[in-house]
């Protein structure tokens, strides 16, 4: 399942229970070996790609039958399947290549965990490769598998139009590097490094989401900012979850090595692995950096709060002595009964007394306040 299926599981969760078995996992109790092919899946394309140091050919829209025939030449043969929307191209496909049932179901029924699982005449490596979107706004996730055997490489993709293999490709294609004239364990170094190298420009995007949210957390924080927060830091955790088994499937094949792989090439799969963990400790990076934004967002907020019952207590402090000395004046006492009964009303110059006594007083407070510096904070408010 892609993770844009993965994101829009809530969409599904609206169809009947059983529909939720056949399309997004097993039935419980199936046998071992049963492929669920999901409903919107595309029909599988075969691309046949057969090179030594001499040449290199590439025939498309292959049948299964028609690659058998370049399973025991000399040459290094590299077949790509695009697409996992029909049970019976897959079923001839495991035919041809003597796949285990095991196998099969693991590389048809996504998302598998990526894992490196060693046969006596294969190599299964099950992997996930991150591709940005156009617009720059999330990725998708696909499963890829690796099946390696002594002359060819067959690989498994989800969907039929997005990869990460071109450079691969185009280095076969124009003999760039060593790359023709090694062998099959070589051109499957190249893939899986071709894959972790596409988690560095995802994070790169990332990295510029999280430096332009901060400085909007910081100055303009609101509620679409904290839905942004979280939204990086669940893509972040997608990240974390395809990558991190990677690692450990990188370090179990160098540690136990294959039968299909060379002793050279291990050598070139450490420099893989290190790529895995520098993605790691990035995503982590990101991550943590994600999580501070939370609590930026939070003081943000508070301070803003704070400068705003600031500014509130400054006006009410002000005007609540003006208004008891205008609530004192408006009394209403006779004069007359007794000299006593606020004489300041007879007054010549009682009304402009009273406004000089609380434009005074007003004045005074301002003065108190500005000299404390309660005044100087209030135009940095964020807006």
């Amino acid at each position: 399942m892609s993770y844009e299926n993965q994101v829009n599981l809530n969409v599904r969760l609206s169809q009947p229970e059983e529909d939720l078995f056949d399309y997004a996992y097993e039935q419980p109790g199936s046998a071992p070996g049963t492929l669920n092919i999901e409903i919107d899946a595309e029909l599988p394309e075969i691309i046949l790609i057969d090179y030594n140091s001499d040449r290199a050919n590439r025939f498309d829209s292959l049948t299964p039958e028609a690659c058998a025939e370049h399973l025991d030449t000399e040459s290094v043969s590299w077949i790509d399947v695009k697409g996992l929307g029909s049970e019976n191209i897959l079923q001839r496909l495991g035919k041809v290549f003597n796949l285990h049932p095991l196998v099969l179901e693991d590389v048809v029924n996504v998302p598998q965990r990526p894992k490196v699982e060693d046969y006596p005449q294969q190599l299964v490596i099950i992997t996930q490769m991150v591709v940005p979107k156009p617009s720059r706004e999330g990725f998708c996730l696909e499963q890829v598998s690796l099946i390696v055997g002594k002359n060819y490489l067959l690989t498994v993709q989800e969907k039929p139009d997005q990869d990460c293999f071109r450079p691969v490709r185009r280095r076969i294609k124009y003999q760039k590097g060593t790359i023709r004239t090694m062998g099959t364990d070589f051109l499957a170094y190249a893939l899986w490094d071709a894959i972790i190298d596409g988690f560095f420009p995802v994070l790169e995007i990332y990295g510029e989401k999280i430096e332009n949210l901060e400085d909007e957390v910081i100055f303009s924080p609101n509620n679409q900012s904290l839905a942004k927060i979280y939204q990086i830091k669940r893509e972040l955790l997608a990240l974390r979850r395809a990558i991190w088994p990677q690692r450990n499937a990188l370090n179990t094949l160098i540690r136990d090595g294959s039968s299909v792989i060379s002793p050279e090439i291990l050598i070139y799969l450490r420099d893989c692995y290190d790529h895995a963990v520098q993605i790691i400790d990035i995503i982590e990076t990101y991550r943590e950096l994600a999580s501070g934004l939370t609590d930026i967002y939070l003081s943000a907020v508070s301070n803003k709060m704070n400068e705003v019952m600031k500014l509130l207590t400054v006006v009410s402090s002000i005007f609540i002595p003006l208004t008891f000395i205008a609530g004192i004046y408006g009394m209403n006492f006779d004069t007359s009964v007794s000299p006593w009964n606020m004489p300041e009303l007879d007054w010549y110059w009682g009304y402009p007394l009273c406004w000089t006594l609380m434009i005074t007083t007003a004045i005074g407070l301002i003065y108190f306040f500005w000299r404390r510096g309660w005044f100087k904070s209030f135009s940095k408010i964020p807006k």
